[in-house]
């Protein structure tokens, strides 16, 4: 009922990823940009330029630049909207299949309403998070839909007809977690995870799925997850923050020393100077004072850098380009180039500190083989020689033939006869064994032909296990949502399934309960060997010891492993705990917590089965990165969930601990005070720091079965107390969180997805390429900004010392020693000297004479010079700078003819008319100060020759003489050199 729904007005489904439209873009990006201090400032003084009094230089002079900044940056984000724009556009235009009024109709996804029932096909983008109702399926998926409303099929009538009241928790950010429940027919059924699609995905390998929207738009948890990232600044950043703060202190120090200046040099020489310098009138000392503050405020303002933002982003922007392009760090076999998916960071990989990285993925290839395995207390996997000893196992070493089995994976390797002869056998430990691995999982099985199955696994552990037991002869075929099809040493068997408790961080461990063809109910369980022996039966202690030793074994060979065990339980129990499981599958306070109650209740008195050993190899270069990035200096940390034993001999694998560590030493307890003396445990308050201390003194430190949130704990300790830049990197969903905790996360695109990439600032395929892009481009980047930072400031000083100089020698009076042409030539100079001397480079490096010197480095000679010899490139030259130049001329000489300014009409008129007469000599007003702001800036020709005219000054008839001796040399019209003029005191004034 869609008009029913509507009446809660629950949230549309139309998204909205932009920040500005037409009307808000110019006042918010504007409010974002002066939220930088270096613009607010800019934009005072241009303020200050409009105050003729204090007006040192022309107010173009500041509003050109900081125009031009504002518009580049203001461009930039315009640009960037509008491509949300456009994706927006694009992802709330897309159609839909929705059924309403009884039919199916094409919708746009923005259209689609909570409480709609649409419909998904193959490769389609889910619209919404919806609940699925019924499933068309090829093979059971990790998603899967109730039985009571999967029986409706794709019967439209039903659909339509159908009335289902569902009840759910709020929109949040939490995509591994759902709490709902469904109420049809006066029946309520649970809905978590496995019954929710989440906006975003993509079906694969079903015709088509019909869903009930329960969120729409910016409820869905996707767009609850896209909120703002954490802005990453670097440590350039914050220095020019400082500096840009420093100037502002220094360039207030030096305008009152000047103001100073000023109001001696007024009080003790001014007064001389006020025959052809007239005061203005109104002004006295302490406006005088003030006034010239704020004009040499003006003069020295180009000791700010109001172009230091935008060049420091170009130049970044172009740093991150050579990492984009460094064929050095292409991984052809993914064709998966290097990219910096963040710009403003660059120079920061240049001084990296500290390293934590994931050990599954990162450091190995996280592409698992089983490899050996303990059932029973017997070790298989191995090869012995006549003699007992261990043999080496090589590619000329016998492979077990798996030809018996004809659903048996081509590319599985395993050398140990022996296994497969106990199985074959009849041996009922091996079978249960293997029975197990094909039971306890979430794989997916896909058989496009007969005999050809792919396992889609969530993990490679869970795919390198189920295709073992394959091998083996228990062959999982396919699933529904109550049943698991296996095929057992060549007969079919199918199992009912009633209930998968699942795998998870805290848990460590998964089971599923099924019943067999014969009605036998049996729980299958497997997870780490610490959490498997805590809930062994007694009886098991003398396997478990025997499986220990094996265990210690595989991980001294630095395998992953995994304990099995299996319970038999009593069918009146069974039924009373799934009417307990399916009330608290059901709550929707407290679920998880009611759910945990009852999986610890039932996974108790297990019996042990045995063991599994899984080999995940090194990457390539991982030795050598470890060894160069240690001789750096920089320190690196392994923060990885493995047991103890696994991480020491990945360690000693990758370099990372070497045979002359005698000090190596562990750190393991159970209880605050055995933390105290050996440091586990130690991300609680009190004892972080005592961690911190300890680790710090070690060359090479491996945090063993740590979660996700402790690997971010970890880098947020270091970040806290050792202000020192770190670097975090990972390749899998469990390593997000330390990626962003760190001040650089780098994501390696492998075997678990795009999860780490997406939430990285820089990208990869292998971990060697981190020594490229810590010591090359990380090195180059720092010392290129720092160059230019030094270069940058040095050029401003420079210029503006001249003007603190000069101030000494013009009384102080907010005059400009240097005007804006000389500036123009230096900065033309410049320019064109930098373009002369790269094309002066290009031509000698790539010279058929340095062709001869180096002929591998240049396979191609003369590319610069042979295309400069053609006319055409020339002509090309010559056409973009005469179409660039002409509308500026062709401008200035139309406004000169339309709209001439003052100094245009006076000059004209000079042209054609001779000098006026003398103006009558007024009497002379006592002044105070002798700035005259825009004297010093004029461009055109002054009046000095009319001030050293006798036609100048004409004295009243009435008044008497200023200067009363006749041989003075302003009364002959003679330069005074340097002599002090003296005035008669005027007569005091009758009234």
């Amino acid at each position: 009922d869609r008009p029913f729904n509507l009446s809660y007005h629950y949230a549309n489904n139309a998204i909205k990823t932009s920040k500005y439209n037409v009307f808000t873009f110019l006042p918010l990006n504007l409010f974002e940009q002066f939220r930088r201090l270096a613009n607010s400032y800019f934009l005072f003084l241009f303020i200050l330029q409009l105050i003729p009094q204090i007006a040192s230089l022309s107010w173009f002079t500041t509003a050109v630049p900081l125009v031009l900044v504002l518009s580049i940056t203001a461009v930039k984000d315009a640009t960037d909207d509008i491509n949300r724009h456009k994706s927006d556009k694009q992802v709330n235009n897309r159609k839909v299949s929705v059924l309403i009024d009884g039919e199916l109709q094409s919708e746009k996804w923005m259209n689609v309403q909570v409480g709609d029932v649409i419909k998904l096909e193959n490769n389609q983008f889910v619209t919404v998070s919806v609940t699925t109702i019924t499933f068309n399926e090829t093979n059971l998926k990790v998603k899967q839909a109730l039985t009571v409303t999967g029986e409706m099929g794709d019967n439209i009538e039903a659909l339509a007809s159908f009335t289902v009241e569902v009840r759910c928790e709020s929109p949040n950010n939490r995509l591994d977690k759902f709490k709902g429940t469904l109420a049809v027919n006066g029946q309520t059924y649970s809905l978590d995870n496995d019954k929710v699609l989440l906006r975003g995905c993509t079906l694969r390998n079903t015709e088509w799925c019909f869903g009930l929207v329960i969120f729409g738009g910016p409820d869905t948890k996707l767009m609850q997850n896209s909120g703002k990232t954490t802005f990453k600044r670097t440590s350039v950043d914050h220095l020019m923050n400082v500096l840009v703060l420093c100037i502002f202190g220094f360039l207030a120090s030096m305008c009152s020393v000047l103001t100073i200046g000023n109001v001696i040099w007024e009080v003790k020489e001014g007064s001389a100077f006020t025959v052809f310098l007239p005061r203005e009138p109104g002004v006295d000392a302490p406006l005088s004072s003030f006034l010239t503050f704020w004009s040499y405020v003006i003069v020295l303002n180009t000791v700010v850098p109001i172009s230091l933002y935008v060049s420091v982003e170009i130049i970044r922007l172009g740093n991150s380009f050579y990492i984009d392009w460094d064929r050095k760090m292409y991984y052809a076999k993914s064709d998966t180039p290097a990219q910096a998916r963040t710009t403003t960071l660059n120079e920061e990989l240049g001084q990296i500190k500290y390293i934590f990285s994931d050990k599954t993925g990162t450091l190995t290839q996280n592409i698992m083989a089983f490899n050996k395995c303990s059932i029973n207390g017997k070790n298989y996997g191995e090869i012995l020689d006549y003699s007992g000893q261990r043999m080496e196992i090589t590619e000329k070493t016998p492979r077990v033939d798996f030809s018996w089995n004809r659903l048996a994976d081509p590319k599985f390797i395993f050398h140990d006869h022996s296994l497969a002869e106990t199985v074959r056998e009849g041996n009922s430990e091996a079978q249960a064994f293997f029975r197990l691995l094909a039971l306890c999982h979430t794989v997916m099985p896909e058989e496009k032909k007969e005999g050809e199955l792919y396992y889609q696994a969530q993990s490679p552990d869970e795919g390198a296990l189920v295709t073992a037991a394959r091998n083996f002869g228990f062959v999982f075929r396919s699933r529904t949502p109550e049943t698991i099809t296996v095929v057992e040493m060549g007969q079919q068997v199918v199992y009912e399934l009633l209930a998968v408790l699942d795998f998870n961080n805290v848990r460590k461990r998964m089971s599923v309960i099924v019943r067999s063809a014969e009605g036998k109910l049996t729980l299958y369980c497997k997870g780490a060997d610490t959490i498997i022996y805590e809930r062994l039966h007694s009886s098991c202690n003398k396997l478990m010891g025997v499986t220990t030793g094996h265990l210690n074994e595989y991980a001294g060979d630095g395998l992953r492993t995994l304990v099995l065990a299996y319970k038999h339980l009593d069918e009146h129990y069974m039924k009373e705990w799934m009417q307990r499981h399916h009330e608290a599958s059901t709550a929707l306070d407290g679920r998880d917590e009611k759910l945990d109650e009852l999986y610890e209740e039932i996974e108790k008195d297990l019996l042990l089965l045995g063991a599994t050993a899984v080999e995940d190899k090194l990457q390539d270069g991982v030795p050598q990165t470890i060894e160069q990035l240690a001789k750096a200096d920089i320190k690196i940390w392994v923060l990885t969930g493995d047991k103890q034993e696994t991480a020491e001999n990945i360690g000693y694998s990758c370099n990372m601990l070497r045979e002359e560590m005698k000090d190596i030493f562990t750190v393991s307890a159970n209880t605050a005070e055995g933390v105290k003396e050996e440091l586990a445990f130690a991300l609680e308050k009190g004892l972080e720091l005592e961690l911190l201390r300890t680790a710090c003194m070690c060359q090479t430190v491996i945090c063993c079965r740590v979660t996700p949130l402790q690997k971010a704990q970890v880098v947020q300790l270091v970040k806290k107390y050792k202000q020192a830049v770190t670097l975090a990197i990972g390749d899998g969903a469990n390593d997000v969180s330390m990626i962003k905790a760190a001040h650089i996360g780098v994501g390696i695109s492998g075997q678990e997805g795009m999860q780490a990439v997406l939430s990285s600032d820089f990208s990869f395929a292998q971990f060697r390429y981190l020594q490229r892009l810590l010591l090359v481009h990380g090195r180059w980047s720092y010392l290129r900004m720092c160059k230019f930072l030094q270069y940058f400031f040095y050029k401003n000083f420079t210029f503006t010392f001249v003007h603190f100089w000069y101030a000494f020698f013009c009384g102080f009076s907010a005059q400009l020693c240097l005007d804006t042409h000389y500036w123009t030539a230096v900065n033309q100079f410049f320019v064109w000297g930098s373009l002369a001397v790269y094309f002066a480079t290009t031509f000698t490096m790539f010279s058929n004479g340095m062709f001869l010197i180096f002929t591998s480095a240049f396979p191609f000679i003369g590319t610069a010079r042979n295309s400069l010899n053609q006319p055409n490139v020339w002509l090309i030259i010559l056409l973009t700078t005469l179409l660039c130049s002409l509308p500026v001329v062709a401008y200035r000489f139309t406004v000169i003819q339309l709209c001439p300014t003052v100094n245009d009409k006076v000059r004209h008129k000079l042209r054609k008319e001779a000098l006026p007469g003398p103006a009558p000599r007024r009497p002379p007003v006592r002044r105070i100060s002798t700035r005259r702001s825009g004297y010093a800036f004029s461009h055109v020709q002054g009046y000095g020759d009319l001030v050293t005219s006798r036609r100048f000054l004409r004295p009243r008839k009435n008044r008497p003489a200023l200067f009363k001796q006749t041989d003075s040399p302003l009364v002959q019209n003679q330069p005074q050199h340097y002599r002090t003029i003296t005035e008669e005191p005027e007569q005091p004034m009758r009234h």
